[in-house]
């Protein structure tokens, strides 16, 4: 039985291998010489404005967790249109299907409206 692991096994020492070799040669081949130029942070080309620490508005983080959760909705949707043919819920058939799919984005339209009347979406 754990001879049929041992191909994995050689897989991840191989990747674990790898990896910390090609970190550990390019840090010591590398020509590391640092510049004040160099050492500003990057910004799309612009010189950046202000400091790196200020705070941020909480509307970005309701943004952030409003895209995550359609971004989590997709994931419970490819499953489940892969699988529609041979859903049978409640023994409804396909309509089973359809009704459990209605009441998730159902409760997800709730949640958006929810955000819109709070203003999560304003920005002003």
């Amino acid at each position: 039985m754990l001879a049929s692991y041992l191909p994995l096994v050689v897989l991840m020492a191989l990747v674990a291998f790898s990896a910390v070799a090609m970190v550990a040669l390019s840090h010591l081949f590398s020509a590391r010489r640092p510049t004040p130029l160099k050492d500003v942070p990057y910004e799309s080309g612009m010189p950046p404005l202000g400091s790196a620490r200020e705070r941020f508005d909480v509307k970005f983080y309701l943004v952030a967790v409003l895209f995550i959760v359609f971004d989590i909705e997709v994931v419970f949707m490819m499953p489940w249109g892969v699988a529609f043919r041979q859903l049978d819920i409640l023994g409804l058939g396909i309509l089973g299907g359809l009704i459990e799919m209605a009441l998730f984005v159902a409760v997800l339209v709730v949640g958006y409206v929810y955000l819109w009347k709070r203003g999560a979406l304003d920005w002003t």
